[in-house]
């Protein structure tokens, strides 16, 4: 069974930051960085659970990634800044917490959570194994994504413009000092809320 691809995804408002400043637990884009997210849910939205449906272009793209994925990644960081996604999260995918800290695997309903302290390489050899050939999916947050660029271990990544300013916040390219990256565009997806550039990576 042949391994499939580690796709890549995330929101950045028109100055270049990809969480408002000040993200911290039950607001975890920072002050103001909920507008990146109007895509997702057709417009203003609170961390409350007063939430819309994604316009269909970008419900589409949704599907299309996450029905394309048979596995997660994400940081230790952002699992714990939203809590865990509740007590239900519903991913119905196991999911590789990268982390320093050890803590026993979690299983919420059809979702679990094993936290890899062996590092990035580590993670990605247990997602792969645990997605059976389909793609492993690379949630976030930014550091994370950001040390698998610098590895050269992303196929496909898509970086989503939101039209908006924040000011301030935390910088996606932030302390990546490679410049041997290159990014083929491969499709760009329109929609009230966003632009969804599409590429394919690969590096020298």
């Amino acid at each position: 069974m042949s391994d499939g691809k580690v796709l890549a995804g995330i929101t950045m408002s028109l100055d270049g930051f990809v969480t408002g400043p000040a993200d911290r637990p039950g607001a975890g884009l920072g002050e103001g960085g909920e507008r990146l997210h109007y895509w997702v849910f057709g417009g203003p939205w609170t961390y409350e659970g007063v939430r819309g449906s994604a316009d269909p272009v970008d419900q589409a793209y949704l599907d299309e990634v996450f029905s394309s994925g048979g596995a997660w990644i994400v940081g230790r960081t952002m699992h714990d800044i939203v809590d865990g996604w509740g007590d239900d999260p519903g991913f119905g995918v196991p999911v590789s917490v990268v982390t320093h800290r050890p803590h026993e695997t979690v299983v919420k309903g059809d979702t679990s959570f094993e936290f890899v302290t062996g590092g990035i390489e580590d993670a990605l050899a247990r997602a792969r194994e645990a997605a059976g050939g389909k793609n492993v999916v690379l949630m976030g947050g930014a550091d994370l994504l950001r040390q698998y660029l610098d590895a050269g271990l992303i196929d496909e990544f898509t970086l989503t413009i939101a039209p908006v300013l924040l000011g301030g916040g935390k910088r996606l390219f932030d302390g990546l000092e490679r410049t041997d990256i290159a990014f083929e565009r491969t499709g760009v997806i329109e929609s009230p809320f966003a632009t969804h550039l599409r590429f394919r990576v690969s590096s020298a």
